[in-house]
């Protein structure tokens, strides 16, 4: 009797062994698949972050292109409220559909690009010539000839300035 017992306790401890072999292999496997797991996930995050970044630039360069085509219109615009006329209904007209066009810019983010008074900065104005005037500080804008806008940080087109000094 004392044999047969030590061998079921034997038989015990060797199976209580492949028992704690056995979970610690899947604990093993358990902690790499949640490894993985979770790399995947970040991996997962950065191309989301990159994609919405991708599409926002996407969206600007596309918004950008079709602006700049249609900024001469706004130019026009501008140029036929300055003139002068006796039809006041006519230059009202003109105006509000200026202040329309303004606003829906406005609402898609492009911006004027401030000029006169300005230092110049070649990533923002093109110099279409200078003047040596000493009242005025060193690389200021004196004259502006055409408006330029941006988008954020993106210039859809520079402005065309005069510089000084």
């Amino acid at each position: 009797m004392a044999d047969k017992e030590k061998l079921e306790k034997e038989e015990n401890q060797e199976q209580e062994l492949t028992e704690n072999n056995d979970l610690q292999a899947k604990q093993q496997e358990l902690d790499e698949l949640t490894d993985r797991y979770k790399r995947i996930l970040a991996e997962f995050e950065n191309h989301k972050k990159r994609s919405q970044k991708e599409r926002e630039g996407l969206y600007n360069s596309i918004l950008g292109d079709i602006i700049e085509v249609i900024l001469p219109i706004l130019d026009n615009l501008e140029n036929a409220a300055k003139v002068e006329t006796s039809d006041e209904n006519y230059k009202k007209g003109i105006e509000l559909v200026l202040k329309q066009f303004q606003d829906v810019l406005k609402s898609k983010g492009v911006e004027e690009i401030k000029a006169l008074g300005e230092t110049f900065d070649p990533e923002l104005h093109e110099a279409v010539s200078s003047v040596q005037d000493d009242s005025k500080g060193e690389k200021e804008i004196v004259q502006e000839y055409r408006k330029g806008y941006k988008i954020g940080h993106k210039v859809i087109r520079h402005s065309m300035v005069v510089v000084a000094n």
